[in-house]
């Protein structure tokens, strides 16, 4: 049968492209599935902040009126002014193991992209690098912490069998953050010098005085990401949206702040969070009528991490206060039911940073794959 693609345009179309995960995933038990509500919510132009610096497109492919995939298109304008480029995004690809409809889709993306003068196309991202991002290429049996993507092997076959081409892989670590005893001894030499040497102080962030908190997690991050692949620097509006998503998931002992001492000048931060994957494998993406239920019981269910940011701004980068963080990582797993994780993504070109988790006695869990295909951006030039 031909397979059709059609925009995202109404309620029943949207409903479909939620689902589609749904039924390709449910017998996978890597595949953690999202609250519906939440994913309604995240693709609403109205709620999620994307927009207000973004646009998008959503498509599905049909086959006798039966969706065998999904994609989006997206242009993420503040991206394209901050680094003077013409990039396109894809996102939130899922397909059934065949060649033709994966291709049938990308080029639906490509086409919208290149129609709105895109010179290259990147992804999968939804809808940012800080959003799931990448196909997953090696450690399929690992578990799907927040915010990590599972796909089935036969993913990375589709995608780069439509003519994509690798761009950069992401590498998450596995930590074993109750078991110090794998770290390097100067990873503790560093931590226990970095008061008395730098006048540099770790505390824990406030949960009633968040939003600031995350004022001083964007001061770090735009400085210590500036020149990561794919970065864009956090607006306003992207703090509003995560003060709300982090506090679904708030343990002050896992969100920490360095300072100096003298001044409160933030110099590094680590955000981490209970992995809430735990319980919403339990909610099967349903809030009623029992998954509330397991929510409110999250605390007994969640002995995962995931670290989901842990940066220094460069000018600090050799005080050793990463190493200050780390230690910090350990001393609260000592206490907390959290005893094992995954921290990253980490570019595969970020050496200092591989060499530091490798340092605590950590190993690669996962690799996800960015990809690119060059667009003509013919309306770009053509002055359309």
């Amino acid at each position: 049968m031909p397979i059709q693609i059609e925009p995202v345009g109404g309620r029943r179309e949207l409903a479909a492209f939620i689902d589609l995960p749904y039924r390709l995933h449910r017998n996978h038990p890597q595949w953690v599935p999202p609250l519906r509500l939440e994913r309604r919510l995240f693709l609403s132009p109205r709620f999620n902040p994307f927009f207000k610096h973004g646009e998008a497109q959503l498509f599905l492919a049909r086959r006798d009126r039966e969706v065998v995939g999904r994609i989006s298109a997206h242009i993420d304008h503040a991206y394209n002014r901050y680094h003077r480029s013409h990039w396109g995004w894809f996102g939130f690809f899922e397909c059934v193991e065949d060649g033709e409809v994966a291709k049938e889709l990308l080029e639906a993306a490509a086409g919208w992209l290149e129609q709105r003068g895109c010179e290259l196309m990147v992804g999968p991202a939804d809808f940012t690098m800080n959003d799931e991002s990448g196909i997953l290429v090696d450690g399929f049996s690992a578990p799907a912490l927040i915010r990590e993507p599972w796909h089935p092997p036969y993913y990375q076959r589709l995608v780069e069998g439509a003519g994509l081409e690798k761009a950069v892989d992401l590498y998450v670590w596995r930590i074993h953050a109750d078991d110090y005893r794998r770290t390097h001894p100067m990873i503790f030499k560093l931590a226990e010098r970095l008061e008395a040497d730098h006048g540099i102080v770790v505390r824990r962030m406030s949960r009633l005085h968040l939003r600031k908190e995350l004022d001083r997690f964007a001061e770090v991050y735009n400085a210590a990401w500036a020149k990561n692949w794919g970065f864009v620097p956090y607006s306003k509006e992207d703090l509003d949206a995560f003060v709300f998503d982090i506090q679904l998931v708030f343990d002050r002992d896992w969100m920490m702040v360095a300072e100096k001492k003298e001044t409160g000048e933030p110099v590094a931060i680590a955000i981490t969070f209970p992995d809430i994957n735990q319980v919403l494998r339990r909610m099967n993406g349903r809030l009623l009528p029992w998954g509330w239920y397991h929510y409110l019981r999250r605390n007994r269910i969640m002995t995962w991490i995931r670290v989901g940011f842990l940066g220094v701004k460069p000018e600090y980068q050799h005080t050793g206060v990463a190493a200050k963080l780390y230690v910090e990582h350990f001393e609260t797993a000592r206490r907390k039911p959290h005893k094992d994780g995954h921290c990253g993504w980490i570019l595969e070109t970020n050496l200092a940073m591989n060499r530091a988790m490798a340092a605590m006695g950590s190993e690669i869990a996962k690799t996800y794959r960015m990809y690119q295909r060059p667009l003509s951006g013919e309306s770009r030039r053509s002055g359309a």
